[in-house]
């Protein structure tokens, strides 16, 4: 498969599945870091401070990461486990204050990427990728 710098290719190929979860999750958990510190935060941490509608919002943009495990044809236990990363998330998301604080320290977008990578290592060693 071709494609240009920059483009996440499409398809369900594993290799293009875990470029575009790797993408979402950078997007929701690591776009942006504090100014003046080392601390990262995304779209999920962002929108959750919209009360109720960004915290739905980023919770289907978590499940999309859910939708493509379907695709790759992981273990309805793995998808049930990455689909309860995500609604905990969405509950704690929900209450005031504390799901703003909470996004700092439970990223499910990232649990769920490493749920994904684990199945794709096993089953897809040739998507393996080097990371520094």
């Amino acid at each position: 498969m071709t494609r240009n710098a920059g483009t996440v290719p499409i398809g369900r190929a594993p290799e293009a599945v875990r470029q575009r979860i790797e993408v979402m999750e950078r997007l929701l958990e690591r776009s942006f870091t504090i100014p003046g510190t080392r601390q990262t935060v995304g779209l999920d941490a962002l929108l959750g401070l919209v009360p109720v509608g960004g915290d739905v919002i980023t919770a289907l943009m978590g499940l999309y990461m859910v939708w493509e495990a379907r695709n790759l044809g992981m273990s309805r236990g793995a998808m049930l486990r990455m689909a309860g990363n995500v609604g905990v998330d969405w509950l704690i998301g929900l209450i005031p204050g504390v799901g703003d604080v909470a996004d700092f320290f439970f990223r499910s977008n990232t649990r769920n990427l490493r749920i994904l990578r684990k199945h794709l290592d096993r089953h897809h060693p040739a998507t393996a990728t080097i990371t520094l």
